[in-house]
């Protein structure tokens, strides 16, 4: 299995790069831990200084202080993926779902064929995004301290509930093609050639039509759908007080104590050794 290489940069001075290191490790355990034995993907995550220092190969998830309604995936012209991510209290759980879907599609054309959410359609495309029907921050997790998005497995796409079955990694998503409250799913209905989804932003699912797909441009389904979609706390951030946003905090502090009191003692143990 040939690894991705996600690289993360920072393009704002927001950033301090203690933190961004702490994210990019929690980001690498997500991808080897979590995502890897239920996606069969293998991935690395490092930090980078620049744009100019990210090696050939590397696919750049790029800390941004304002994305002006450009958050999201994306490809360069030479058809390379990139994501881009809004500075926030919280732009550690936007990064996590952007470097998830990334590694599970990494062109933004990985679809799935099921029988539509709407029941005057037929079957239908669904876009594979791995993090859409779950991004609330109320069902997000933690490691490290750092926030992560929860994630729907592949068995999200199947045609009806099985025992046994898990349908996001948190086992928040009880049942396939469910959205949770902050979420939604997206579709490509080929008897229109529109692009479909299913919300859940306000009290109530919706669905919404985003018109036809665009993709005489040559832009992605996902891009399309990227350009077209709202993601609310997500794109700028969760609010102060967030509960998630709170725990994770709260956790980040108690990793950075732990790290800082391991280093201490290493520290002396060298300075003991170096001095015979």
């Amino acid at each position: 299995m040939l690894p991705v290489h996600i690289a993360l940069v920072s393009w704002t001075r927001r950033t301090d790069p203690r933190d961004l290191s702490h994210v990019a490790a929690a980001l690498q355990k997500q991808a080897i831990r979590d995502l890897a034995p239920i996606w069969r993907v293998a991935a690395t995550v490092d930090v980078f200084p620049t744009l100019r220092a990210v090696p050939a190969g590397y696919w750049p998830v790029v800390i941004v202080d304002d994305v002006k309604g450009a958050a999201g995936y994306h490809q360069d012209s030479h058809g390379h993926p990139y994501a881009l991510v809004e500075y926030s209290r919280s732009w550690s759980l936007t990064a996590s779902h952007e470097v998830l879907e990334m590694l599970c599609d990494p062109w933004g054309r990985r679809v799935v064929a099921g029988r539509s959410p709407k029941l005057d359609q037929g079957q239908v495309e669904f876009l594979v995004e791995a993090c859409d029907p779950c991004e609330s921050s109320a069902y997000a997790y933690t490691i490290n301290g750092v926030l992560v998005s929860d994630f729907i497995t592949p068995y999200y796409y199947d045609p009806r509930r099985t025992v046994g079955a898990r349908y996001s990694f948190t086992g928040a998503v009880t049942r396939p093609r469910h959205i949770l409250a902050g979420g939604y799913v997206s579709w490509w209905d080929p008897q229109t050639n529109h692009v479909w989804q299913q919300v859940w932003f306000g009290p109530e699912r919706e669905f919404v039509d985003l018109g036809e797909g665009g993709f005489a441009s040559g832009m992605s389904l996902r891009e399309f759908v990227d350009v077209n979609s709202q993601h609310p706390g997500i794109d700028t951030g969760l609010d102060e007080g967030d509960e998630m946003l709170a725990d994770a905090r709260d956790a980040w502090h108690g990793a950075n104590a732990t790290a800082d009191a391991r280093g201490a003692r290493l520290e002396e143990e060298l300075a003991r050794w170096a001095a015979g």
